[in-house]
């Protein structure tokens, strides 16, 4: 079963993502700030990673580039979710590899379309079922 993480400070947005991932059977792992995810990387890698840029302790840009440098080799994408379209709130992406954004508001059947189309087709699953 492939791995979803969500990071977010927002306990209803997590829930609403929770269901929604789970129902199209995904395992889903998740963190209210960055610091309480990379601590939970160091643990447990997933296949995929979904961030707010807003919340506290550790944003999502400090979170992504936090990720970059201390997993240089990581290969899951990276969406971070934002309602800032401005330029200067997306020039720091650059240099942080297999990462996009989405804006906010974001369906839970856009995220799995983005999902879907990201991550290969998970074979443990397809075996078993």
């Amino acid at each position: 079963m492939q791995k979803i993480f969500i990071v977010d400070d927002h306990a209803p947005v997590i829930r609403v993502m929770r269901l929604g991932l789970e129902a199209a059977g995904y395992e889903v792992i998740t963190a209210g700030n960055g610091a309480e995810c990379l601590t939970q990387l160091l643990q447990d890698t997933p296949d995929f990673l979904v961030t707010d840029i807003d919340m506290p302790r550790m944003n999502g840009r400090e979170l992504c580039e936090a990720i970059q440098q201390q997993f240089p080799d990581r290969r899951y994408p990276i969406v971070v979710l934002t309602s800032r379209t401005e330029l200067e709130h997306r020039d720091w992406t650059s240099d942080i590899d297999n990462l996009l954004f989405m804006e906010k508001p974001v369906s839970i059947q856009k995220l799995l379309k983005l999902i879907a189309d990201m991550l290969p087709p998970d074979t443990a699953s397809a075996e078993t079922g």
